[in-house]
């Protein structure tokens, strides 16, 4: 079942890169690197942090932001694939720019009304973390799997939904939403274990 259900996730992801990559390598500019989007990506992160640091409230330039970088995420890997850009160095980024969009966010709208739902939500994120630490001083690489891909897909739907409130409570939906991405999150740390188990030194 488990695998199963990785399979047919991986599908879904395969689907978005065969419609993305016509559309790549026909008209996409070829300066414009996959990292320019993942360092645009971590740049309007930080905007996200300071905006709300500072007590800005507008829902709209809120989602717009959150938005913008949302739609980096889904392309910039699409781009690596399509131009045959991938690196090693790309991929870490990528993850660490998820996690600085994502993290601040979510102990910002969470930590007084949800905090055991923030602790789901970060926990396997410091384990991620540790291990991709521990691997790379074993000189192997802990790539994205297709169960961080997903849980990154709802926590973007439900920080979206919580913009477009803010600054009035979460909607339950977005909730129920952050929960599965908490479920997706373990799932990952799983599958990252198995992979990364039995991958050659």
């Amino acid at each position: 079942m488990f695998f199963w259900f990785k399979s047919f996730l991986e599908k879904i992801d395969d689907l978005r890169d065969q419609l993305l990559f016509p559309f790549i390598k026909k008209y996409w500019p070829r300066f414009i690197l996959p990292n320019h989007l993942t360092f645009l990506r971590i740049l309007l992160a930080f905007v996200l942090v300071i905006l709300l640091s500072t007590g800005f409230k507008n829902p709209i330039w809120l989602i717009i932001i959150f938005t913008f970088a949302a739609i980096l995420d889904l392309f910039d890997g699409s781009v690596a694939r399509a131009l045959d850009k991938k690196t090693e160095f790309g991929a870490i980024l990528d993850a660490l720019a998820d996690k600085i969009l994502i993290l601040p966010l979510a102990i910002y709208v969470l930590i007084q009304y949800y905090f055991w739902l923030l602790c789901l939500l970060i926990l396997p994120e410091i384990i991620s973390g540790l291990g991709v630490i521990y691997y790379l001083k074993k000189k192997r690489i802990v790539r994205a799997t297709i169960f961080g891909k997903t849980k990154m897909v709802f926590e973007c739907v439900a920080f979206a939904i919580i913009l477009l409130n803010f600054p009035a409570s979460p909607p339950q939906i977005s909730i129920i939403l952050l929960y599965v991405a908490a479920a997706f999150a373990f799932l990952n740390l799983i599958l990252n274990f198995l992979v990364t188990k039995t991958s050659p030194s």
